[in-house]
């Protein structure tokens, strides 16, 4: 943790790990979470992750991890490898993974498949390993395998939550109860009092992405952002679980599309041209929104302004306190109850 930087509202063992002030890790966003978003979400005292599979080739994310350390002043962020179901030829994760190395990269955030043919490696380079899991009971055997830290996406979450649909208030409390290493809790959470009650929960630190798509330092176009601002938390819907790989996402014509041909039957191939992240990526680019598989979470609710990362952070470590506020006010202590 920098010396200059003022002391955070929590001492966890995720603000240990990851040497950050609060609580927070700005979760992998796909084709957004490049150089300067990261770079924001670690100066602002959170943690980010350059999302690798954003990228057209290893090449490229070598520039782009040199570029974040230049614009961090430092080497304090991470790589997110997301990884298919089963492995593919173009994904190149070995390759990345030596890249990640070679570049003395501190942090990974893994998410998809069983990670273990890449920890050796990982080890070795001495890069700390959390893998995101959307069950408890992918949380306990990425613990065996022997991550540095687990986090666990509830419901609420955009992208890719479990089949089942467990909400992030019992994942959480799954989570805390099962799992001995440092543990984070996504899905659903925006605000500086759902922090408070993640930790009291007992886990280490919260997972955000939705909240901090209106960041000023997010690529994405102005356009989409406000598409943003004005969605409340019914503004998603659930469609792909009939290829029993649930996807939340911002409701559009295209969810509207694939959720009629999951009705009638359509399979993989046929989803394919309404699925694809190409479609997600140019809504992103041209702030039409219309079209495109384009994840999000129900903490678009919280997501009210455009406005720098490091704004976002003081406006939550403003509601932290007054959360805390609120329950100092409502203890009693032991002489009220004598």
């Amino acid at each position: 943790m920098a010396e200059h930087a003022a002391p955070g509202p929590f001492r966890t063992r995720i603000t240990e790990l990851f040497g950050i002030r609060l609580p927070i890790l700005a979760a992998g966003l796909q084709w957004i979470s490049d150089a300067s978003y990261v770079s924001a979400a670690v100066r602002a005292g959170t943690m980010g992750f350059i999302t690798a599979r954003s990228f057209a080739s290893p090449d490229a994310v070598r520039d782009e991890i040199r570029r974040c350390r230049d614009l961090c002043g430092s080497d304090r962020f991470g790589v997110n490898l997301s990884m298919l179901p089963v492995p593919q030829p173009h994904e190149r994760m070995e390759e990345l993974v030596e890249v990640i190395a070679e570049e003395r990269v501190p942090f990974v955030e893994t998410a998809g498949r069983n990670p273990q043919l890449h920890l050796p490696l990982l080890r070795q380079a001495g890069v700390k390993h959390m893998h995101k899991v959307p069950t408890l009971r992918h949380a306990l055997s990425a613990q065996k395998l022997g991550v540095d830290a687990v986090c666990l996406v509830g419901a609420e979450a955009g992208g890719h939550p479990a089949a089942d649909l467990v909400g992030t208030l019992v994942q959480a409390t799954l989570l805390a109860r099962a799992i001995t290493i440092p543990t984070v809790i996504g899905g659903g959470i925006g605000t500086g009092e759902q922090i408070v009650a993640a930790l009291a929960l007992g886990v280490d630190g919260v997972a955000m992405g939705t909240r901090f798509l209106v960041a000023e330092e997010a690529w994405a176009h102005r356009a989409y952002k406000e598409r943003l601002v004005a969605a409340d938390e019914t503004a998603t819907a659930l469609v792909m679980q009939s290829l029993n790989n649930t996807s939340r996402a911002l409701a559009n014509e295209t969810t509207r599309t694939v959720a009629q041909m999951e009705r009638e039957g359509a399979g993989l191939a046929e989803l394919m041209p309404h699925i694809t992240g190409k479609l997600g990526r140019a809504a992103y680019a041209s702030g039409d929104a219309t079209h495109g598989l384009i994840s999000l979470g129900q903490a678009v609710t919280f997501a009210d302004r455009i406005e720098p990362f490091a704004a976002i952070t003081a406006r939550l470590e403003e509601e932290i306190a007054t959360a805390l506020a609120r329950l100092d006010a409502q203890r009693c202590d032991a002489a009220s109850l004598a």
